[in-house]
């Protein structure tokens, strides 16, 4: 039985039917959590479609795998933006045109603008699909957040036939809202095969970075923004190196973002230029988790962070703050060290550093963990969601069109 009555617009056997996947922007979302999603709609004989900012550097670059039509659509992050009234204006278009079955909705902006958007789409059948990567709200957060975003979830629930969650703290809240369902699925996923067995020529790799095989290497991923936190643990490498502890450490960040000038000062400001490396955005991190020793991660909020499974599937150690994103991946002292401050920082990595056996221990258990959070879990979950909604198995036939809409 399917979860919803609901008929679906488009039952053509010749067409199959349509996804319409809406973020704020493609390379930071879309491309970096999305295409495994895509390639299994499109294997279920389905089209599909992307709406979103085309956020790289060189927009030529934007080229999405197992997409059939792209929409570049001016989305701002920031949901106070006037600018947005615009994008809103161009989605409610794409989506009043485009006659989908199901529309997947992600990120604060994309899933606002998205939903509002779908109203008069969904009253004709379509069905509202919403990912929460991590809400905003969350315990511990800021008052703001609660008064800007939390009222806003819980009326665009109302909007949204399945709202998953990937965390079980915003899935116990989500629980409240008026959504038709709220289901829980571990992330994204990952392919744990991929970064387990990774291969690497680490001195190789080390040598490109300028780094030495005896330097004891710890490195970050994600965007250098206030929430990733990059900066505490540069504090813990200044308080090291005021101990004396410093020989031979190199700290690596991989990542851009709006904090990279500020971070590079923070740097300079605490003398550790020869050893701390801003690398930006990086397509080799599989390998370069290969060839570190520890993998930081401060952030402050978290959905479930996919970051932080790569480096579990890599075998690394880990140290990181104690969020409610991070407590669903990890446990204090069994498979990472929780760290929540400069100080705290800088013990864990001396702790792990002349401690190899314990390092070796975390690493084990964390890399047994991950497995529960494999992509494989993750895409079946999502395939029996889709076809819970359209409420019959999909025409196999694959669709084959590339066009891309700068409306």
């Amino acid at each position: 039985m399917p979860l919803f009555d609901r008929s679906p617009k488009c039952k053509c056997n010749d067409e199959g039917y349509k996804v319409l996947y809406v973020a704020t922007v493609v390379r930071r979302h879309i491309a970096s959590f999305h295409i495994p999603y895509l390639k299994m709609i499109k294997q279920m004989g389905w089209s599909t479609a992307v709406a979103a900012r085309n956020d790289y550097d060189d927009p030529t670059d934007c080229v999405i795998p197992y997409c059939d039509e792209y929409f570049n659509i001016p989305f701002e992050r920031n949901p106070l933006d006037p600018r947005n009234f615009r994008a809103f204006l161009r989605i409610k278009k794409v989506i009043d045109s485009g006659g989908y079955d199901i529309i997947h909705v992600h990120t604060p902006v994309g899933a606002l603008l998205g939903r509002l958007a779908a109203r008069k789409s969904r009253r004709t059948g379509t069905a509202i699909v919403y990912t929460a990567h991590g809400f905003h709200f969350f315990s511990g957060a800021p008052a703001i957040n609660w008064l800007l975003y939390y009222p806003v979830e819980l009326l665009l629930s109302r909007l949204t036939d399945v709202l998953i969650t990937i965390n079980h703290e915003d899935y116990e809240r989500a629980k409240r809202f008026g959504a038709k369902k709220v289901m829980y699925i571990p992330g994204v996923g990952i392919d744990t095969e991929l970064y387990a067995k990774m291969p690497c020529d680490r001195h190789s790799k080390r040598t490109g970075l300028g780094l030495a095989d005896d330097d004891y290497v710890i490195i970050s991923v994600g965007e250098l923004s206030k929430n990733k936190n990059h900066e505490v643990v540069i504090e813990a490498l200044g308080i090291l190196k005021e101990q004396g502890c410093i020989n031979n450490l190199h700290y690596l960040i991989c990542g851009d973002g709006p904090l990279a000038s500020y971070l590079q000062q923070k740097v300079n400001g605490l003398g550790l230029n020869e050893h701390v490396s801003i690398l930006g955005f990086r397509k080799d991190v599989p390998e370069l988790l290969k060839t570190a020793d520890i993998f930081a991660f401060p952030s402050i909020r978290e959905g479930l962070p996919l970051s932080l499974m790569e480096a579990m599937a890599s075998g690394l150690p880990i140290i990181c703050s104690e969020n409610r994103g991070t407590v669903d991946l990890v446990e204090n002292e069994v498979s990472a060290l929780f760290a929540n401050n400069a100080e705290s920082f800088a013990n864990a990595i001396k702790e792990l550093r002349f401690d190899s056996e314990y390092a070796l221990s975390l690493a084990s258990q964390a890399k047994r963990d991950v497995q529960r959070f494999d992509l494989s879990r993750c895409t079946d979950q999502m395939r029996r969601i889709y076809l819970d909604l359209v409420g019959e198995l999909p025409n196999p036939k694959t669709i084959h069109c590339d066009v891309e809409h700068d409306w």
